[in-house]
């Protein structure tokens, strides 16, 4: 423990952040102080519990869901007459950038918690309308889809918003709730724009808040506004170190930019803090990220020594979709990236997975196989996303039904190539590529596997076509840049098109990540 401990002091050092609360207090008897911001939500509850009210909105604002359940419903015990600490215990339920946002039991247990609050009631207006918001995210669930009650409660904010002006916490939940309905197509990022409208004057007033400069991070996580996030990202973890959530946020803007050893530094602090923690899920999510700038930092040896660390990790809930998407995106990358397809067509799906991510797996299984020139086998797997598409699409969930489309597309694609029908993998590429760039990531994961535009790059790349191939991977390396895979196929296709300005431009780039080290 104390050589972990060791670690981890580095690690953060090199991040300007302070260790982690009571992560060695195994080996030292005398407590690290807690560091989670400064949150500040006063509530007509007793005086006693204003405090404990805070530090629950603090650890709200940095995901930590069950520690702040655990505050909040204290605190009905503490003073039963706090409608407030029943709305906390009910917001803390609705994971609003999370996947899935609300279990069916955490429906069940905000829909209970937010009919206490209702019926003790706000004793100030500002109260009630936190409470009549929530109510309407909770109201005729589930006969009402999710979409339409979270944008009834993000309606609710903005009103409570805008009747509170100087109340930074009533504009703090208001851009969070712009976040959470954010349209998956749209490119222009409007309601991201707005959320940052609100949050950019708070970050320069209350530089020790945790949700400001974490949802700034949420709502610049994208290509076209990921350099204004740096401040937060760099932030972040200084304002909130004792949460393992705080320690990984700032990767997503790392990944966005390709700053690859930030990302690592990142991600392995928030592993062991997470770990520490026993949770599970955010462990997970952290590894997944550490292993794509693993592989993008050409530190291959250290990423297969992560994927023997995620099999020796007995019994993953894979069916919580955190877990099951990272303990099934990490080998498919690992594979993937490294090209190897023989790898790649045997891995194996995690039974009990949903079927979005199942499907992660039988893209990985088609492409290895096509890719290895038995096109008949892969088309076994390509039937497997069929059946994981439909039984998305029963789920009524648009944006992963989306997604495994595109996989199924990308899939036929590869075996038209293997098959020699090139037009059509060429078409059936490029639509992959529109369709995909159509559509915004979501948090859970650090980005597609491989982009369907570098797929398509690739693909033109092999036809021997140099001069379009380098045209699409600039523009796949516009939209993530320094990737690996797109650096060293755009050096290639630059010298075959004869281009030794842009050959030597990529090249540069290329060995700035440093050498891809052995498996």
């Amino acid at each position: 423990m104390i050589a972990l401990c060791r670690v981890i002091v580095v690690l953060l050092s090199a991040l300007t952040v302070s260790l982690p609360a009571a992560l060695c207090q195994e080996e030292h008897q005398h407590p690290v102080p807690e560091k989670l911001g400064e949150a500040f939500f006063p509530v007509s509850c007793a005086p006693a519990v204003q405090e404990p009210f805070n530090r629950g909105v603090a650890v709200l604002h940095s995901f930590a869901y069950s520690a702040a359940e655990k505050i909040f419903l204290d605190i009905t015990r503490a003073d039963p007459k706090c409608a407030m600490a029943h709305w906390g215990a009910a917001i803390s339920y609705y994971h609003q950038l999370w996947e899935p946002p609300i279990t069916p039991q955490d429906l069940q247990r905000g829909q209970l918690e937010i009919a206490k609050a209702a019926a003790l009631g706000g004793r100030s207006p500002r109260e009630q309308g936190f409470i009549d918001a929530a109510a309407l995210f909770y109201k005729d669930a589930p006969r009402v889809p999710h979409s339409t009650r979270a944008l009834a409660y993000q309606k609710a904010m903005a009103a409570v918003a805008a009747r509170n002006p100087d109340d930074r916490e009533a504009q703090i939940f208001y851009a969070l709730a712009l976040l959470s309905t954010a349209p998956s197509t749209d490119r222009n990022h409007m309601n991201q724009k707005r959320a940052a409208g609100i949050l950019e004057p708070l970050f320069k007033e209350y530089p020790e808040h945790p949700g400001v400069a974490h949802y700034l991070i949420h709502a610049y996580d994208n290509p076209e506004l990921a350099k204004r996030g740096l401040p937060a990202a760099r932030a972040y973890a200084q304002i909130a170190p004792s949460a393992p959530h705080a320690l990984h946020m700032p990767s997503h803007i790392f990944t966005q930019l390709g700053l690859w050893q930030d990302s690592i530094l990142s991600n392995i602090a928030a592993r062991a803090a997470a770990h520490h923690q026993k949770d599970i899920g955010e462990e997970l999510h952290s590894m997944d990220f550490l292993m794509y700038a693993y592989l993008q930092a050409g530190r291959n040896s250290e990423a297969s020594q992560l994927l023997e660390e995620l099999r020796t990790m007995p019994g993953l809930p894979v069916s919580q979709f955190k877990v099951g998407y990272a303990a099934t995106a990490m080998p498919v990358r690992y594979a993937v990236e490294r090209r190897e397809w023989a790898e790649a067509a045997a891995n194996s799906p995690k039974p009990g997975s949903a079927p979005e991510v199942l499907a992660t797996t039988y893209w990985c299984r088609a492409l290895g196989l096509a890719r290895s020139g038995k096109p008949n086998a892969a088309a076994t797997e390509v039937e497997k996303l069929d059946q994981s598409l439909r039984q998305v699409r029963e789920k009524n969930d648009a944006y992963w039904a989306a997604l495994v489309e595109i996989q199924l597309e990308e899939a036929k694609a590869w075996i038209a190539y293997a098959s020699g029908q090139k037009n059509i993998s060429v078409s059936l590429l490029r639509t992959s590529a529109e369709k995909e760039e159509s559509l915004e990531k979501r948090p859970v994961t650090p980005g597609p596997i491989i982009p369907a535009r570098e797929q398509l790059a690739d693909l033109l790349l092999e036809l021997n076509r140099p001069v379009e191939a380098l045209r699409e991977f600039e523009v796949s390396l516009a939209n993530a840049p320094r990737r690996r895979g797109g650096l060293s196929g755009a050096t290639r296709a630059a010298e075959l098109a004869g281009d030794s300005t842009k050959a030597d431009h990529f090249k540069k780039q290329l060995l700035a990540l440093g050498s891809a080290t052995t498996n």
